[in-house]
């Protein structure tokens, strides 16, 4: 059974998103390409245009990890428009968004607010208070849970209980887990066999993907 990790740092899956940071990197099967809102540059322009090249790539499975990040990232303005940018590629292409998102949920609501026709957002290794996820629900944002499912009374492990099935993805980031102890842990938390919550977020990647995957 393949268990499908959604973002992972991690270069030795096939059946896993590798989160190709630079055009250099090769991944060996899937990876996502986007524009981090730590390393944005006065010359993204530029460095988005180069990554663009890899648009027909089938293995090209998403755009990002993009985002916000208020704490460690570049200028508020640049990151906007970045991610607005990326936004449009990832719409052109038929792909999902990996969102990194660190205080800056603002930026994402001004978005939604103006934007009626979005690719599906995926909110990366989410961990904030339920209300939150609850409340963007209305709008095409998904929600991918990893290592901090495991720790006990996490708002992760809290909303992966409220979140609908149909908005769930899991994923190992930049962790050592293996993904099976992901889906091992959100098995026990939902009550559901690992094999139902494996078909179900493949069956979620292939609504809002134009590159499909088998199970």
């Amino acid at each position: 059974m393949n268990l499908f990790d959604l973002h992972t740092h991690q270069n030795t899956s096939s059946f896993s998103i590798y989160n190709q940071s630079t055009n250099d990197q090769k991944a060996i099967a899937w990876y996502s390409l986007g524009l981090h809102p730590w390393y944005l540059k006065d010359s993204w322009v530029q460095d988005l245009e180069k990554m663009k090249v890899f648009s027909q790539d089938k293995n090209l499975m998403a755009i990002g990890e993009c985002g916000f990040d208020l704490l460690k990232g570049s200028d508020l303005n640049l990151q906007l428009s970045a991610f607005t940018a990326q936004i449009h590629w990832a719409k052109e292409l038929g792909l999902p968004i990996i969102m990194h998102q660190v205080k800056g949920l603002h930026l994402l609501q001004q978005i939604l607010k103006n934007d009626s026709a979005l690719p599906a957002i995926i909110w990366h290794a989410y961990n904030q208070k339920p209300t939150i996820g609850a409340s963007l629900l209305n709008f095409p944002i998904y929600f991918s849970f990893g290592k901090d499912i495991l720790k006990p009374a996490s708002n992760a492990q809290e909303f992966l209980k409220k979140c609908p099935l149909e908005r769930i993805f899991f994923e190992t980031d930049d962790s050592e887990l293996k993904i099976e102890q992901v889906f091992s842990q959100a098995s026990l938390l939902l009550q559901l066999p690992v094999e139902t919550l494996a078909k179900q977020v493949i069956d979620n990647w292939n609504k809002i993907s134009k590159r499909k995957i088998d199970e």
